[in-house]
C-alpha cells in the first residue's frame, strides 16, 4: 500500500532569535531510556551529577545555569541514537576546559573511552598563541585528529556546535557573525562530508540567520507566501504518482520537502535568479524497498510527467564521497511547471539523513549503507592523518581540510576501469596522488584517453587516465599550482620542505668550509665543545640544524666561523678576519637546487659578474655586479651578507634574461622577431608591449638561454631584422 506524508514544516529555529528550548535531565534519561538498559540510564544520570557538580556556579550569557548547555549537546546526540559513552562524554565535554577537573579524575570514574572524547572536544586553552587564526587552526587540527581515532569526537563536537548556534541569541552581532562564519567554513563542510545532513541542514539555515539575518527574514516571508500555491501543485502530484503507484503493486511512501532557505538563498546569489524563479523549493522523495524499485518507480515518474533534459542524476551507481544515494530527476510538472523529484531506498534514506551517524541509529549486521558510509568516512579520515604528518604546522593543515571539504566531483577511470572520484577541475597529477603517494612522486607524463597531454590540463567525468612514472623522477614546485587535492598539495609541500632542508645543509657545509679554509680549519677538526657551545648559543641540538640555518641565508657563516674557532680569530686578529673575507670566490653551477635563487631585478647569466647576497629564508640570491639593488658599501668584504661568488666552468642550465627591443610599428614585426627567437633555440617565458608614439613600439622579451654567448647570438640575429631600431638587455 502506497503511503503519502508531507513535512513541509521548517526548523522552530527558522522564524527568529527564539529561546531555546531548555532540556531537563529528566527529559534526556526518558529518551535514551528508549534504546538503553537501565545501567547505562543510571551511566548518563552519575555522569550529569559529576557535571553539575564541576558547573555549579558557571552560567551561560543568556543567564542560565551552564549545565543545561551539556544537558542539551546530549539531547541532540541521544536523538540520534548515539550509545552511551558518547552521551556520557557530551555531558562531560567542557568540564576540562572550563572546571578544574583532570583527565585521570574523569577516566577514573567514567573509563578510559569516555575520557579520551572529552580530551579530543576539549580545546587547547593552556597553550598561548600568536592570534586567534592559530589558535582557531590548532583547535580544529586537535579536533580532527581525536576524530581520526574515534569518530564520536566530531559528533559531539557537532552537536556541541549546533546548540551554541541555537543559542546565539544573546551575543553581540559582530561575535554572532564571527561564529557563524567558523560554523560555515569548518563545521558544515564536516557534516556534509560525513552525511549528516540534518545537522548540515539546521547549522546551514543557523548561519545564513546569524550572517544576513534582513536577508533571512526577507526570504523566508517569500518562502511561507509562496506555500499555499505550490502545495496544491504537490498534492496534485502527489495523488497522481500515488495512484499510478498502486496500478503497478508498487509500495512506496511519497514525502513532501521544502528546500531550507540557506540553499534557496545560495541559488539565487550563484546563479544570480529572483525568488519567483527558483522552481525547486519545492520536492517530492519517493522510498521504496529496493534498489530494483527505484529504477521502476523512475520509469513510472518519467512516464506520467515529461522529464527536464540534462537534470538526471544517478548518485545509486555512482554516490557522493559522503555515501550519499539517491535518483534525482526534475520534470515538467502540472501547468508547466519543474518539479524536483528524489527516488531512494528506505535505507539510503535513513543514511541520507543521518550519514556516519547511521552507524549506531540502525545498527544491523547486514546493512550495506552502514558499512559504506563507515567505510568511506574511515577512508577520508585516514587521508587527515596522512595530511597531517605532511603538512608543516596547523594551519597549513587546516588550510588542506578546507581544500578538501570544498569540492564537486569528477568521476574518471583507471586503465582497469575502476572509477575513480576526484574534485572538480582536478588534474593528473591529483589523480596520480589518489593512487598513491610514490605514483605521484614518481610522475612524469599523462595519457587521457590513450593521448598525451599536460600534467596541468583539468580532468572531466569519464576520462580514462594512464599514468607515465620514472624512478629518477620527483615532484615539481610548479605542481602547487594547479593541483587542488589536499592530499597532493601536501605531499608536494613535504617533498619540497624535506628536499629544500637536505640542499641547505649541504650549502650551509659549503660555505662553512669555505671560511674555515682560510684559517688552516675543515669542519671535521672543529673541537666539539666549541660545536656544543655554538649548538646552545643559537638553540639548536644538533649540527644538521645550524647547517640549515646557515644554508638558508638566516646566519652568516663568517659569524658562526668566529664563534666555532674563536682561538683563531680574536678581536685584534683583523688580519686574520681580512683573510676570511677575501678567500677564493663560490662557484656557482645553476644546479644547486632551491637553495640558490638568481635576482629577478637583473637577471643574472653564466659569465656575469656577480655577486651573492644571503637571504633570509631563501638561500644565497644571485645579482650581477651592475644591478642597482646591490648597494656598493655593502657588497664583497664590506657587509657579513655579501659573499664573492663565481661562475663555475661547468655551469649548465637555463637561465632568465630580459630584453629590450625599439621597432617600427608595422604589422607582422612581433611574429618575426618571436620566430628569430625560437629559431635559436631560446624559450619566450613571457614577452611585453609599449605603445610609444604610434610610429613605434618597445618588446620587452623575457627569455631562457644558457649564458652570455647564446644570449649575444639572439640579439646579433635580431639586431639584423629589418625596421628593428635598438636592442638592449635589461
Amino acid at each position: 500500500m502506497t503511503k503519502v506524508s508531507s513535512n513541509n514544516g521548517n526548523s522552530n529555529n527558522d522564524a527568529g532569535w527564539v529561546k531555546e528550548e531548555r532540556f531537563l535531565i529528566s527529559d534526556l534519561c526518558d529518551l535514551i531510556s528508549q534504546y538503553m538498559d537501565q545501567e547505562q540510564v543510571k551511566e548518563v544520570y552519575n555522569a550529569y551529577l559529576f557535571g553539575a557538580q564541576a558547573h555549579e556556579g558557571q552560567h551561560r550569557i543568556s543567564g542560565e545555569p551552564y549545565i543545561y548547555h551539556p544537558i542539551a549537546v546530549a539531547h541532540i546526540l541521544a536523538q540520534m541514537h548515539m550509545d552511551v559513552k558518547s552521551i556520557v562524554a557530551s555531558i562531560l565535554h567542557d568540564v576540562l576546559e572550563d572546571t578544574p577537573a583532570t583527565r585521570k579524575l574523569i577516566e577514573r570514574e567514567f573509563g578510559s573511552d569516555v575520557a579520551h572524547l572529552v580530551d579530543g572536544v576539549s580545546k587547547l586553552t593552556h597553550i598561548k598563541f600568536k592570534n586567534k587564526i592559530e589558535q582557531q587552526a590548532e583547535n580544529i587540527q586537535k579536533v580532527l585528529l581525536a576524530m581520526a581515532q574515534d569518530i564520536r569526537v566530531i559528533m559531539i563536537k557537532l552537536a556541541d556546535r549546533l546548540h551554541n548556534m541555537r543559542t546565539l541569541g544573546p551575543l553581540k552581532p559582530e561575535k554572532r557573525r564571527r561564529i557563524a562564519q567558523e560554523t560555515l567554513d569548518i563545521y558544515i563542510p564536516i557534516a556534509n562530508r560525513l552525511g549528516i545532513f540534518t545537522i548540515r541542514h539546521e547549522l546551514e539555515n543557523l548561519v545564513f540567520k546569524a550572517i544576513h539575518p534582513l536577508r533571512y527574514q526577507v526570504l523566508e516571508h517569500a518562502v511561507n507566501k509562496a506555500s499555499g500555491h505550490r502545495n496544491e501543485l504537490i498534492d496534485k502530484i502527489n495523488q497522481a504518482l500515488a495512484s499510478r503507484l498502486v496500478e503497478m503493486s508498487l509500495e512506496a511512501q511519497i514525502v513532501s520537502r521544502k528546500k531550507h532557505l540557506f540553499s534557496v538563498y545560495n541559488k539565487m546569489r550563484d546563479k544570480n535568479l529572483p525568488f519567483c524563479k527558483i522552481l525547486d523549493v519545492y520536492a517530492l522523495r519517493v522510498l521504496v524497498d529496493s534498489v530494483d524499485d527505484c529504477y521502476r518507480v523512475l520509469g513510472i515518474v518519467h512516464n506520467l510527467f515529461k522529464p527536464i533534459p540534462g537534470r538526471f542524476k544517478d548518485y545509486i551507481a555512482i554516490p557522493k564521497s559522503n555515501g550519499y544515494q539517491s535518483l534525482h530527476t526534475a520534470l515538467y510538472g502540472p501547468h508547466g511547471i519543474p518539479m524536483e523529484v528524489q527516488v531512494r531506498t528506505q535505507e539510503m534514506d535513513k543514511f541520507a539523513e543521518s550519514g556516519i551517524a547511521a552507524h549506531w541509529l540502525y545498527k544491523s549486521p547486514d546493512e550495506k549503507g552502514e558499512i559504506t558510509a563507515h567505510a568511506r568516512a574511515r577512508d577520508w579520515l585516514t587521508g587527515i592523518l596522512e595530511m597531517q604528518q605532511s603538512a608543516g604546522d596547523s594551519l597549513e593543515f587546516l588550510e588542506n581540510v578546507k581544500v578538501d571539504l570544498f569540492h564537486d566531483e569528477v568521476y574518471v577511470y583507471t586503465p582497469d576501469g575502476d572509477i575513480m572520484k576526484l574534485p572538480r577541475n582536478a588534474t593528473p597529477v591529483d589523480f596520480a596522488y589518489a593512487v598513491h603517494t610514490d605514483i605521484g612522486n614518481r610522475c612524469v607524463a599523462v595519457k587521457l584517453d590513450h593521448s598525451f597531454a599536460p600534467l596541468n590540463t583539468p580532468l572531466y567525468s569519464g576520462q580514462t587516465v594512464e599514468i607515465v612514472t620514472s624512478p629518477s623522477s620527483r615532484p615539481n614546485a610548479a605542481w602547487l599550482n594547479y593541483v587542488v587535492t589536499a592530499k597532493a598539495r601536501s605531499n608536494i609541500r613535504h617533498y619540497l620542505k624535506n628536499l629544500q632542508s637536505d640542499e641547505a645543509m649541504s650549502q650551509g657545509r659549503r660555505l662553512l668550509e669555505r671560511c674555515l679554509k682560510p684559517l688552516g680549519m675543515r669542519l671535521d677538526k672543529v673541537k666539539k665543545e666549541n660545536i656544543e657551545a655554538v649548538l646552545t648559543e643559537y638553540g639548536f641540538t644538533q649540527l644538521s640544524e645550524l647547517l640549515e640555518d646557515v644554508g638558508l641565508g638566516n646566519r652568516p657563516p663568517s659569524l658562526v666561523v668566529k664563534r666555532l674557532v674563536p682561538e683563531r680569530i680574536s678581536d685584534g686578529e683583523s688580519e686574520e678576519t681580512k683573510e676570511m673575507k677575501s678567500q677564493s670566490a663560490l662557484a656557482i653551477s645553476g644546479t644547486e637546487g632551491m637553495v640558490v635563487s638568481y635576482g629577478r631585478c637583473c637577471y643574472p647569466i653564466p659569465d656575469d659578474q656577480i655577486v651573492a647576497k644571503l637571504s633570509k629564508g631563501r638561500g644565497i640570491v644571485v645579482h650581477r655586479e651592475v644591478c642597482k639593488n646591490l648597494e656598493a658599501k655593502n657588497k664583497r668584504g664590506q657587509s657579513d651578507r655579501y659573499i664573492d661568488v663565481q661562475w663555475a666552468k661547468d655551469a649548465c642550465g637555463e637561465f632568465s634574461c630580459e630584453i629590450k627591443l625599439e621597432i617600427e610599428n608595422k604589422a607582422g614585426l612581433l611574429a618575426r622577431t618571436a620566430t628569430v627567437i625560437s629559431d635559436c633555440g631560446v624559450n619566450i617565458e613571457n614577452v611585453y608591449m609599449e605603445d610609444r608614439d604610434g610610429f613605434s613600439m618597445s618588446l620587452l622579451y623575457l627569455l631562457k638561454v644558457t649564458d652570455r654567448t647564446h644570449l649575444a647570438t639572439v640579439m646579433r640575429r635580431l639586431r639584423r631584422i629589418t625596421n628593428v631600431m635598438r636592442i638592449a638587455r635589461l
